[in-house]
């Protein structure tokens, strides 16, 4: 390797934490697609801060692109990287730095998975409510530059929302560090809040202070069946009114997505029988456990009666509450029913969801090459999920599926993205969502904070 930026970097951080040649093909930019190498001039595994301020200086002397690497989780191609392109991983980053209930706060490197600093709240009898399917494997790092959503939203919102501190390094290498663990700070402009939901973009976060909350003292889940959409808004009005503010998750499930999330090949019972259009798995989370499940209980009873649901089922233990949700948290039993597939997360208002899915799976099954379509998601916040089946990786019917999904998100004054991001994969549809106004906004920051645009190049717009 006779790259002068590589032999500068190996010299600064030590041939130990530099991966180039041959140890690069060990690596890759995407959880699923682990049998493809990574494709890189080098990739850097700093330990420190400090380190990922040296290696920005160098880069930032040498105009050297950067690609940053958290868990490898994201769905819009915010991890792909060109060969001239070289990788900062933050998985060495790795350390819980403190767990301050007092505080209500936790604060971590960015490297550390959400699953071990759950767990970390949970021993100081806490709770982090963000959540989601790749909790094993997302690192909080790329969680905050995406702004992940997840199944707590609704009650928590989404991780913006958890965001008491960060620490970021900037293009030039200089370290903006602000690790407060105050939830009120009017001091001037909330700098942290431009680095979260930018998606590497304008910073590299190496640190953060996140807010946490008392942890619930009763868990309470029940499936609930439909066949009318308009029954499913009622359902959730009358829920979330009566339930006192304790409604944390409410997910909704189209039959097609319930079948194959149920079938015989995932082993795994159905809750409720696979006859009816909708279906919803709710949570409640409070601090009486008999108490809020002869409440849930009494409610559904209720909305029974009042003809706006056909069926329910309770969870009635804690592995009752792993079933339900392993139900809806194991997408891959959708995925592995597809030879190829597209994901999408799409926002919509609430009472647009339903015409607006029936509509698009239509037209999708319209479509030569689509084999399936699976629509589900968190349906309280507006978010909604499909899986795509189709038959070949053709490019012509991948921008066929996608100009199906988005065309109407304009009208419906929606979004494109609602956790997953925009980077390379949806970068082109951004104006449905944004004003141009809006997106030239964005790009005077971008060039004001990376003067030089070597932070995660191409993502999200081209300049």
């Amino acid at each position: 390797m006779n790259d002068p930026v590589v032999l500068k970097l190996i010299d600064a951080l030590g041939k130990e934490k530099v991966l180039i040649g041959e140890a690069l093909k060990d690596r890759y930019v995407h959880i699923w697609k682990m049998d493809e190498p990574l494709v890189a001039k080098a990739l850097f595994l700093p330990k420190t801060t400090d380190e990922v301020s040296k290696i920005m200086k160098i880069c930032y002397e040498f105009d050297q692109p950067v690609c940053i690497h958290g868990g490898l989780t994201n769905l819009v191609g915010s991890t792909e990287t060109q060969k001239d392109e070289v990788v900062i991983s933050l998985e060495k980053m790795s350390n819980i730095i403190e767990v301050d209930p007092s505080a209500r706060a936790i604060t971590t490197e960015a490297g550390v998975i959400l699953e071990h600093l759950q767990e970390a709240a949970k021993e100081n009898d806490m709770l982090l409510p963000i959540n989601f399917g790749a909790k094993g494997t997302a690192q909080i790092g790329g969680i905050i530059s995406t702004n992940a959503g997840g199944l707590k939203v609704f009650r928590y919102g989404m991780t913006r929302k958890l965001v008491l501190g960060l620490e970021v390094v900037q293009a030039d290498g200089t370290i903006i560090s602000s690790m407060k663990k105050v939830i009120k700070d009017n001091s001037a402009y909330d700098l942290k809040q431009l680095f979260v939901g930018s998606e590497g973009t304008l910073g590299i976060i190496t640190k953060a202070v996140l807010k946490l909350c008392e942890s619930p003292k009763s868990r309470n889940s029940a499936f609930a069946a439909f066949n009318d959409y308009s029954k499913v808004i009622q359902f959730l009005k009358f829920m979330d009114a009566n339930l006192a503010g304790t409604l944390s998750g409410f997910e909704l499930i189209w039959q097609k997505s319930y079948q194959i999330m149920t079938g015989e090949g995932t082993g795994v019972r159905p809750p409720l029988p696979q006859k009816y259009n909708y279906y919803v798995l709710l949570e409640s989370l409070g601090s009486d456990q008999s108490s809020d499940k002869d409440t849930l209980e009494k409610l559904l009873i209720q909305a029974t009666e009042m003809e706006m649901i056909l069926d329910a089922t309770m969870a009635q233990t804690v592995a009752d509450l792993d079933w339900f949700w392993g139900i809806r948290e194991d997408v891959h039993a959708l995925v592995k029913t597809c030879t190829f597939d597209q994901h999408f997360d799409v926002s919509i208002p609430i009472p647009q969801i339903g015409a607006y899915v029936e509509k698009t799976v239509e037209q999708l099954y319209q479509i030569s090459g689509v084999t399936v379509v699976y629509p589900f998601g968190h349906m309280a916040d507006g978010n909604i999920h499909f899986i795509v089946g189709k038959s070949t990786e053709d490019e012509a019917l991948k921008l066929a599926i996608n100009d199906c999904v988005y065309k109407d998100i304009k009208k419906l004054n929606g979004s494109v993205s609602g956790e997953h991001g925009i980077g390379l994969h949806k970068k082109k549809y951004l104006h449905l969502c944004r004003t141009d106004e809006e997106i030239d906004l964005m790009k005077m920051l971008k060039r004001s904070l990376d003067p030089k645009n070597i932070l995660n190049r191409s993502k999200i717009f081209d300049l």
